[in-house]
């Protein structure tokens, strides 16, 4: 078994951080999210994998490579405008051959990782086999219709009545059949090839698609707010290590996690949290659910539920939350002004002005 994996995706919701990086290269706990899919394929015995890049191609074979350090062999595959999730596979279709594959988006978290469904599709061989989960608002997905078997009868890309909660996962298995029903597609409303409407092709032409509803953790990591809600599951896994430096009049509370290199100085470190390699936090106070990447300073601030990306600065800033801070950023205090206000006043009125 292959695997296909999606990272050409150009990241419109994560802007004005993809406008100059990956999306799928945000960290998580100071580790971009594609390498937790990659890892998890990995895991499952996959070994050849396929990356769907785009624009940004240059930035994610950088970063993975070859593929050796987390034992995958990797090729790449241009994709010259995002045009959909089958149109990755019909693009790839050469590398894939006759194989079976998984395809997973690249930009997708799932906790629990994949070996149980990919031994289960070997076992079986079904045309496709997709992971489902219920959903608030299944409208925003692609959403199944299942059997009482559980076998999927139906198949409709962000329906205005959908027909169940069971929203599609981004994790897709498929013997060579999906190559005959992508062949055969045209382009949505929305000028792309999808992929539901090959699944449904397959369903039409009376191929055998399962299905695994997952009860465990799945994020689109596609905006800000999940970006930080799976920042704060992975490092809530974490054990505390400290590797760098604290100083005895600092103080670390929790899971805390100081990687080598990093120094940490009078300041205050409630967990889960990482230090990356070679960052300095000084005079500082660190609250849960952060990251801070690489080579970053923390000085005379308060920061906490945030990431932060590589070679950032922070100085003298009171309180900061909820943030995602990109790569080389600098933010200060601004200067003081003085506050006055101007008052246009009608007779006999009463006003309150708090100083």
């Amino acid at each position: 078994m292959k695997a296909l994996v999606l990272a050409g995706g150009s990241g419109t919701r994560l802007r004005p951080i993809t406008h100059t990086s990956a999306k799928q290269l945000v960290p998580v706990a100071n580790k971009p999210v594609l390498f937790y899919g990659l890892e998890a394929i990995a895991a499952a015995g996959i070994r050849e994998i396929g990356i769907v890049v785009g624009d940004t191609h240059a930035e994610i074979e950088a970063a993975v490579g070859d593929g050796f350090a987390l034992g995958l062999q990797v090729t790449y595959i241009r994709q010259e405008a995002p045009l959909g999730l089958a149109h990755a596979v019909l693009i790839a279709r050469d590398y894939l051959g006759d194989d079976d594959f998984v395809m997973y988006l690249g930009d997708n978290f799932i906790v629990g990782g994949i070996n149980d469904i990919v031994d289960r599709f070997a076992q079986e061989r079904p045309a496709a086999h997709i992971m489902l989960t219920q959903v608030g608002d299944p409208q925003q997905f692609g959403v199944a219709e299942l059997d009482a078997r559980g076998r999927v009868v139906g198949l409709e890309e962000k329906p205005p009545n959908p027909k169940s909660d069971l929203a599609l996962v981004g994790v897709y298995l498929f013997t060579p059949a999906i190559h005959e029903a992508v062949a055969e597609l045209k382009p949505s409303w929305r000028g792309e090839l999808e992929i539901t409407d090959a699944i449904q092709w397959l369903i039409a032409d009376d191929q055998w698609v399962e299905s695994t509803v997952i009860s465990g953790y799945w994020k689109d990591t596609g905006n800000v707010t999940d970006m930080l809600e799976v920042n704060r599951l992975v490092l809530e896994s974490l054990d505390a290590r400290t590797d760098g430096t604290v100083d005895g009049a600092s103080q670390l509370i929790g899971r805390v996690v100081v990687e080598a290199g990093a120094v940490v100085e009078r300041s205050r470190i409630v967990g889960p949290a990482i230090i990356g390699a070679g960052a300095r936090i000084l005079d500082s106070y660190i609250g849960p659910f952060t990251s801070i990447a690489a080579d970053c300073t923390i000085s005379g601030s308060e920061i906490e539920y945030s990431i932060v990306l590589p070679r950032s600065s922070i100085s003298g800033v009171s309180r900061i939350e909820a943030s995602l801070i990109g790569h080389d950023v600098e933010v200060t205090p601004a200067p003081n002004t003085p506050r006055a206000h101007r008052l246009v006043l009608g007779d006999h009125s009463k006003v309150q002005i708090s100083s």
